[in-house]
């Protein structure tokens, strides 16, 4: 709850522990097992962040988290905790708050799609599970792509794209090295199992632009982006490799602002061990730097897992603020996994950390946050605040009413398939090597020639003054092309064929000049591009 300029996470009977807004961006981690009421504080912390005026992103692996947008009920255990600590005089009441719908697949919340090329070959490969070979393959298909401007939307121009390398290996080998056909076959076997798994739903345009993540509503409330991940968490490859995609993005895209009053954006990462199972050191060592780095960018993460032991130590050294919920010693495993979380805490003279965490009632907690001069606090344990929204699912009139209503729907709403590696393969655009080079003369030839045809129309014609000149002709049609509705004046008149080759010469110098945009492209830490 947000209150006095701070978020109250907990109270006791002695204590209140404030969460400091200017250190929310310092990272932190909810663990705890299942049902012991992570997602209560998950949802106490997004209310407190939206109503700081802060954008939230998180995901709802049970559906239960939707109950965001809704305004929220009385239950005997919330008000007794309402009646205990006061909270009615510091502000809490029932409310809803601003909420956006995404799902991956497009059918619990607007479509979420990304194009392969932005996703990249090292974040595909961890998606397809591919061995070193086959992700060097892959790599390579990628490298061709990018240098021979065959832009990869979806799946089925990778597949071209793959077809395209492994028939041209002889040409592609003396420039990359060898390319095993075996490993394309098993690169395009994947590709059918990530078809079966929703993946051409996934991957194509428009692509997800993460600014619009980053809205506030008419009060100055933040958004909170709620991906619905109950189908999702079926394929946690694909869930765990989009969230390392947007985290990435935002590390690469967003500028240093340095020390802020409060966050720009927080994300939420539930079923955070899904990001660390099976992952190469190379990719752990590339996502402990932008987790060390990105709150530079006012970005703060919050890990939300079982057990502390589930982060890498390296990445859980860099979480200031914690919340743990009760852990269960049944086994010398979880035995072990108490002992680690109590030791991640700076002690509290007055209890045992590892006794109580293992005595932590549902709705209870052991919280340490960052004090004032950014050390650790010491751990308190409390009761943690309830949420002001519903706590449970809403229903699917409701979450669809919110959908259409969104100012999202028109611009994610439905799905294009622009020219990419699939078309331009299948029409051989580059089996000639000199046709991007020939093309821009051979514009510059039709639009000169047809710009002396117009002018001498103009000298002509002088004695009406209604026919549009030169500039006005050549202006018009490139107006057109580059997006916008041509501007006439006077009436309308047929187009001549002079203005038609001019209008086609623009055309194909637009078409090129994307080409040549795209042979500028640059991949980030995560290959994908920027």
């Amino acid at each position: 709850m947000f209150a006095e300029d701070k978020i109250l996470i907990g109270c006791n009977e002695n204590t209140e522990v404030f969460l400091l807004p200017k250190l929310a961006n310092r990272h932190g981690l909810i663990a705890g097992a299942t049902g012991t009421g992570k997602t209560i504080t998950l949802k106490t912390l997004a209310e407190s962040f939206s109503d700081m005026g802060v954008p939230v992103f998180l995901a709802d692996m049970k559906g239960d988290i939707s109950g965001l947008a809704k305004i929220g009920s009385e239950t005997d255990k919330i008000r007794t905790n309402v009646e205990k600590y006061n909270l009615a005089d510091k502000g809490f009441r029932y409310q809803a708050y601003p909420v956006e719908f995404w799902d991956l697949f497009g059918q619990k919340g607007l479509p979420v799609r990304v194009s392969m090329s932005e996703m990249g070959p090292m974040l595909l490969g961890k998606i397809l599970n591919l061995s070193e070979a086959q992700q060097g393959v892959l790599n390579i298909v990628f490298r061709v792509a990018d240098e021979k401007s065959l832009f990869i939307i979806d799946i089925k121009d990778l597949k071209s794209m793959i077809n395209h390398v492994v028939e041209n290996k002889v040409e592609y080998e003396s420039q990359y090295g060898a390319i095993a056909e075996k490993s394309a076959n098993t690169i395009l076997r994947s590709l059918i199992t990530l078809e079966d798994q929703g993946g051409n739903d996934f991957f194509g345009e428009p692509a997800l632009d993460l600014n619009d993540f980053m809205n506030v509503d008419d009060n100055g409330k933040g958004i909170i982006n709620i991906l619905d991940a109950q189908k999702l968490s079926l394929s946690p490859e694909l869930y765990s490799t989009f969230l390392l995609w947007m985290l990435s993005n935002l590390y690469q895209n967003l500028p240093e602002v340095g020390d802020m009053d409060k966050p720009k954006f927080v994300f939420f990462f539930d079923e955070a061990h899904l990001l660390f199972e099976d992952i190469t050191p190379e990719l752990g060592k590339k996502i402990e730097q932008i987790v060390r780095l990105i709150r530079s960018k006012g970005v703060g993460l919050y890990f939300i897992s079982q057990s502390p032991a589930d982060i890498p130590d390296d990445i859980l050294a860099q979480l200031g603020n914690r919340v743990q919920h009760a852990l269960h010693a049944y086994t010398p495993k979880d035995q072990k996994a108490v002992k680690v979380a109590a030791e991640t805490f700076r002690q509290n003279p007055e209890f045992d950390t590892a006794d109580v965490i293992s005595e932590l009632g549902i709705g209870q907690a052991l919280v340490s946050v960052l004090e004032e001069g950014g050390a650790p606090g010491i751990v308190h344990k409390v009761d943690i605040i309830p949420p002001q929204s519903y706590i449970g699912a809403i229903d699917d009139a409701m979450r669809t009413d919110l959908i259409n209503l969104s100012e999202l729907k028109s611009k994610y709403g439905d799905a294009v398939d622009p020219l990419s590696a699939y078309e331009m393969l299948l029409e051989k655009v580059d089996s000639n090597p000199n046709i991007e080079s020939e093309v821009p003369q051979i514009d510059k030839e039709i639009v000169e020639e047809a710009k002396v045809e117009v002018e001498k129309q103009e000298e002509s014609s002088q004695e009406t003054p209604q026919q549009p000149g030169a500039a006005d002709v050549i202006g018009g049609i490139l107006g057109t092309v580059l997006g916008g509705q041509q501007q006439t004046k006077g009436k309308k008149t047929k187009k001549s064929a002079q203005q038609k080759a001019i209008e086609k010469a623009a055309s194909q110098a637009m078409n090129t000049a994307a080409r040549e945009v795209t042979k500028g492209i640059m991949r980030g830490i995560f290959g994908q591009m920027k």
